[in-house]
């Protein structure tokens, strides 16, 4: 049914799926817009702040994603009748009908959000975004939100963290939809990885969806389905310039198989190979001359697989075609990688093909961080990694903990108080810096109150950590960025952020990646960036918690 309510008319697309609606929540949140609406205070003005406590994977950063989704999502919050009357019916029936027909009128037209560009590096107790509004529908944003930020900045943060280790050199593909948690998990994943760093993705889905370069070539099941040669029945293969063609581009193959068991240089690393491969890799070929690409380790990497790819590929050569490489899929594959690198510079040396020494290795076999920084002390060849279960499933850590906490009411700015320090929140309307020293790198970000006068450039400015009265230093910047900006105005006038493609998403994430100082990026032991708050907040944050927290008393 169509969608009933006064919202703002915004040509912005719905969410990319279609079950992130209004429902997308947790029930209280309709219980507690019930009992504002209830108490009349459903339309107080209220700030929420949404942030994370901790940096995830043991690192010190994290990358911000999600938020075209949100945007997506408030620019067309309304409520269709089948969703009004589900809510009735789950709600007690002792609420009353004149709840049901505000949330008919309900929409985010009065709803502002400011918050840090998606890609962007970002840090615990920052605020990613700030949402102020009526705090009723506000609350009722709060679940969708959080679900919608939480995976999206978890996994653009394990794809930053894998190509910090990969290197900026390798290609990194992801290849995690068959492990992901479910459809939308899968579709996330392809999306945020290459906002990450990552530079393709399998999913054909997300390639359509998101304009994610794709990559793939063919399965064990593939190269085992063939019994031998005499299932190839159409043996011709045109040139690449189209002038001639090989009538039977089979033979071909088999006479450098034969000059390359004869090669003195290869002599004794291969015998016999397994012709059911050598179909398959020639079949594959034929389909895909120009994109040939092998995997090579379903019997014997080197005594087969190798050998086999390297006579379809000087066959294809013969006609003008380029090889794209192979992939291993299991095994060694530093010492797997070395030994086809081998293979490959032999043959280009003894048969003179230029760069053949270069073809392409792309190895795969439920590689992670760890593994990856394995291969580089060892020493590989690879020039691409396929990586899928460790990365979609964000196996070394499965949720990121963002939160959305209230920080101000009519105004009056409120905290949230815990035994656990780390829990307590920074309280009121603020506005975040980051503050750059003096050979570009980010020094410090920076919380102050909405109405302080911002952080000059070469001005001296104390920044304080919350809690802590000891840690403290003073920082002249040499350069100041105010990192929350509007991206959905509500009724304030404010000029609006444009949603960039993701393919700038990316630029900027790989950019703001590049700019953070090396100990901050490290694996093992990295330096903890500083978060901070300016003098003024806070001595105010401690005055409103001694305000708040009662007094005890001893008898």
């Amino acid at each position: 049914m169509d969608a009933v309510g006064n919202g703002p008319k915004i040509g912005i697309d719905g969410p990319t799926n279609p079950m992130v609606t209004p429902l997308l929540t947790d029930l209280y949140q309709f219980t507690m817009a019930y009992a504002y609406w209830k108490a009349g205070k459903n339309n107080e003005r209220a700030v929420f702040d949404l942030y994370f406590r901790r940096n995830p994977f043991g690192g010190e950063y994290t990358v911000f994603a999600g938020l075209e989704e949100c945007i997506k999502l408030i620019a067309n919050f309304r409520f269709t009748e089948d969703e009004i009357a589900f809510i009735q019916e789950s709600l007690p029936p002792s609420c009353e009908v004149g709840f049901f027909d505000y949330l008919r009128g309900l929409d985010c037209s009065d709803v502002e959000i400011h918050a840090i560009s998606e890609g962007f590096v970002v840090f615990p107790k920052i605020p990613l975004m700030r949402v102020e509004g009526p705090v009723a529908v506000v609350q009722l944003l709060e679940t969708p939100l959080l679900t919608l930020i939480n995976y999206a900045s978890l996994v653009a943060t394990n794809a930053a963290r894998h190509r910090f280790v990969a290197g900026k050199s390798k290609l990194l593909l992801e290849f995690g939809l068959r492990r992901a948690q479910g459809p939308d998990g899968g579709i996330s994943a392809s999306k945020y990885c290459y906002m990450g760093g990552f530079d393709a993705t399998s999913n054909v889905a997300a390639g359509k969806l998101f304009g994610i370069p794709l990559r793939g070539t063919h399965s064990h099941a593939f190269v085992s389905s063939f019994m031998s040669l005499d299932e190839i029945t159409e043996r011709s293969l045109q040139s690449c310039d189209g002038s001639n063609v090989c009538e039977d581009f089979v033979s071909s193959v088999q006479t450098w198989l034969s000059k390359l068991k004869l090669s003195y240089l290869l002599g004794g690393i291969f015998g016999e190979t397994n012709q059911s491969e050598l179909a398959a890799f020639i079949s594959y070929a034929l389909a895909f001359p120009k994109n040939f690409l092998a995997l090579v380790d379903t019997y014997d990497v080197m005594r087969s697989g190798i050998p086999n790819f390297c006579a379809v590929a000087l066959a294809l050569n013969g006609l003008g075609y380029k090889a794209i490489g192979i992939r291993l899929d299991s095994g060694d594959l530093a010492y797997l990688s070395c030994e086809s690198r081998k293979f490959f510079r032999v043959i280009e040396k003894e048969f003179e093909v230029p760069d053949f020494g270069k073809t392409g290795i792309t190895a795969s076999n439920d590689l992670n961080e760890e593994t990856l920084d394995a291969l580089n002390k060892q020493g590989h060849e690879v020039d691409a990694f396929g990586i899928g279960t460790h990365l979609v499933t964000c196996y070394a850590q499965p949720a990121l903990g963002v939160v959305f906490k209230l920080v101000e009411i009519n105004n009056q700015p409120r905290i949230k108080l815990s035994e656990d320090v780390s829990k307590v929140s920074i309280p009121c309307k603020k506005r975040c810096y980051r503050l750059y020293g003096k050979e570009g790198y980010p020094l410090v970000d920076i919380m102050t109150g909405e109405n302080e006068p911002p952080p000059k450039l070469g001005e001296r400015i104390l920044c304080r950590h919350p809690f802590n009265e000891s840690k403290r230093a003073f920082v002249v910047p040499k350069r100041v960025e105010e990192l929350l900006k509007c991206f959905w105005p509500g009724r304030s006038g404010e000029s609006r952020e444009e949603l960039p493609s993701i393919q700038l998403i990316r630029e900027r994430c790989i950019e703001q990646l590049n700019q953070m100082r090396p100990d901050h990026m490290r694996r093992l032991n990295p330096t903890p960036y500083k978060v901070s708050v300016s003098a003024k907040l806070y001595d105010f944050i401690h005055f409103l918690w001694l305000n708040e927290a009662p007094v005890g008393e001893l008898l």
